[in-house]
């Protein structure tokens, strides 16, 4: 009757004409995957090698030369002799060196907390929606450049010094200590002041930092019924604890390592190289007077050593004090 007509030939053909006429690419040989990356890691250390270089020549060098010769009496101009702990020894029992030590940690407590005072309480004045705000700004940070130049340590220097502006405003008021630069007991306060007026990087710091507490804690804690103080003390303090910590790093490491202001404040080279009296004696200062004026680089090299240790000591006790007061956002 009916002649009956199968596909199943024709399907088989189109089955067979859907595969893939192409094979899929090969992937890399192991060794062009290696040559690639040499040729890579190549290119990597030809960029960085002016970096290395200068790490190497002008820091690591150094640090290791200066290692070997804080255990030998070096005087730059013979060979050094090994002398073993000679110079940690006579270190020690040298009462400039703990007058020195004294001053500086002088420095370092007053200093410091007076100097994140004024960065804070400035930050939480510009931190308000004021006119005229990015000129506030500038003109609070601009000491922190200008500050630790040796212009502004002269011009410092003449403005505390005898009948200056300083000390003709405390007669004024009935005070007559002359200038401090001249007083040993009174130098150090200048130096304090000094480095109060250089506010604007923590400022800074402080103020980025500011921003990034939420506004709703405020709003729910003046519904709450809190004054400014408790706010500020249970709210704007946790929040950037964390900047306050790295402020407070990076300032006690910067008090430790003072010696331009010093240095010239006190009077530069010569008998009064580090103040009146040695008022303003500070660690640095008596490094550079036993390095570079008594020709002793092997003991100024065990100085800057062992100041080394001490900052060390002190940067991880602040790094183990933040678990206590230290408050990071969940997940940070």
């Amino acid at each position: 009757m009916g002649t009956a007509v199968t596909h199943a030939p024709a399907m088989e053909d189109l089955t067979k004409d859907s595969k893939p006429r192409h094979r899929p690419a090969k992937p890399p040989r192991p060794a062009a995957l290696k040559r690639r990356g040499r040729r890579e890691s190549l290119a990597g250390y030809l960029f960085m090698s002016p970096w290395i270089a200068g790490f190497l020549l002008l820091t690591a060098g150094p640090m290791v030369a200066s290692l070997y010769f804080a255990f030998t009496d070096y005087n730059l101009f013979d060979s050094p002799k090994w002398i073993g702990l000679d110079n940690f020894s006579e270190m020690f029992a040298d009462e400039r060196w703990r007058h020195s030590v004294r001053v500086t940690l002088w420095y370092v407590v007053v200093g410091t907390p007076l100097k994140l005072l004024a960065a804070l309480g400035v930050a939480l004045l510009l931190a308000q929606k004021r006119r005229g705000q990015a000129f506030y700004r500038a003109a609070f940070y601009a000491p922190s450049l200008i500050g630790a130049s040796v212009s502004i340590a002269i011009v410092w220097k003449a403005i505390f010094s005898d009948d200056a502006i300083v000390d003709r405003t405390q007669k004024t008021f009935g005070i007559d200590v002359g200038g401090w630069t001249g007083d040993p007991d009174l130098i150090i306060y200048s130096l304090v002041a000094l480095t109060v007026w250089q506010f604007g990087a923590p400022m800074v710091i402080f103020l980025a930092g500011l921003k990034q507490v939420p506004r709703e804690l405020y709003e729910a804690a003046e519904v709450d019924g809190a004054g400014p103080w408790r706010r500020f003390w249970n709210i704007t303090l946790p929040m950037i604890s964390p900047v306050l910590f790295f402020n407070v790093l990076l300032e006690t490491i910067h008090s430790f390592q003072i010696f331009s202001s010093a240095y010239i404040v006190g009077g530069g080279a010569g008998g009064n190289a580090c103040g009146p009296a040695d008022g303003s004696m500070v660690y640095t200062c008596y490094l550079y007077v036993q390095g570079f004026e008594n020709s002793r680089m092997g003991l100024a090299s065990a100085m800057a050593w062992l100041l080394l240790v001490a900052v060390a000591l002190v940067t991880a006790v602040l790094f183990w004090s933040q678990r206590r007061w230290v408050h990071y956002e969940e997940g940070a």
